[in-house]
């Protein structure tokens, strides 16, 4: 007889904590000991399963890849036969959820992509755990007859990052946009990429 064990992983455990000290604490405030503490485990239990910060890091980037991909709801993606109102109303949804409901897995996701610009081997990792969310909206674009799906995923991305960090770290921080408001600006970019 099997017995399904109905919480997280060790490992998902340690990354979870790992990134709410890194929304919480900043880069300084991510130790080892301090994500023991944090997931109330006994001491040396990060060390065992990440020895090295790298590692750690990594192990954090993994798990926020994971957790993005239900946040963007990669899997709710529209066909690009819906048309770009479809796409206009995923992506909305989706950046609304990472301003409200997921702000510090956002704001621990800025804190790893700035410490990736100093470590080469982060860089490597953080991008390509990125690539699954690019990926998919340069298909999609494409099949809504962009003229020129990479550089429209790019602008596509930078508003929305910069949209997420004007909100959760800059200068928009006290009130997120509405849905709405998302939707009005995607739509507005989106029409200039891909017309009506």
């Amino acid at each position: 007889m099997s017995v399904s064990n109905t919480g997280p992983s060790r490992s998902d455990l340690v990354a979870d904590t790992a990134l709410a000290l890194l929304a919480e604490r900043g880069m300084r405030g991510l130790t080892h000991r301090a994500v023991d503490e944090a997931a109330a485990l006994p001491q040396g239990s990060t060390s065992n399963l990440a020895r090295t910060r790298q590692a750690l890091l990594e192990l954090a980037v993994r798990r926020l890849a994971d957790r993005e991909a239900r946040v963007l709801a990669l899997h709710e993606m529209p066909d690009p036969a819906a048309g770009t109102g479809s796409l206009v109303d995923a992506l909305a949804l989706a950046t609304h959820r990472a301003l409200t409901h997921h702000r510090a897995l956002t704001l621990a996701r800025y804190e790893l992509a700035l410490e990736a610009t100093r470590r080469p081997e982060l860089r490597a990792f953080f991008d390509a755990t990125g690539a699954r969310f690019r990926d998919q909206l340069t298909a999609l674009v494409t099949g809504m007859g962009s003229t020129d799906p990479a550089r429209h995923t790019l602008s596509l991305i930078a508003w929305a990052d910069g949209l997420m960090f004007s909100c959760v770290a800059g200068s928009f921080g006290a009130v997120p946009p509405s849905l709405e408001e998302i939707r009005a600006g995607l739509r507005e970019l989106l029409k200039g990429m891909l017309g009506d």
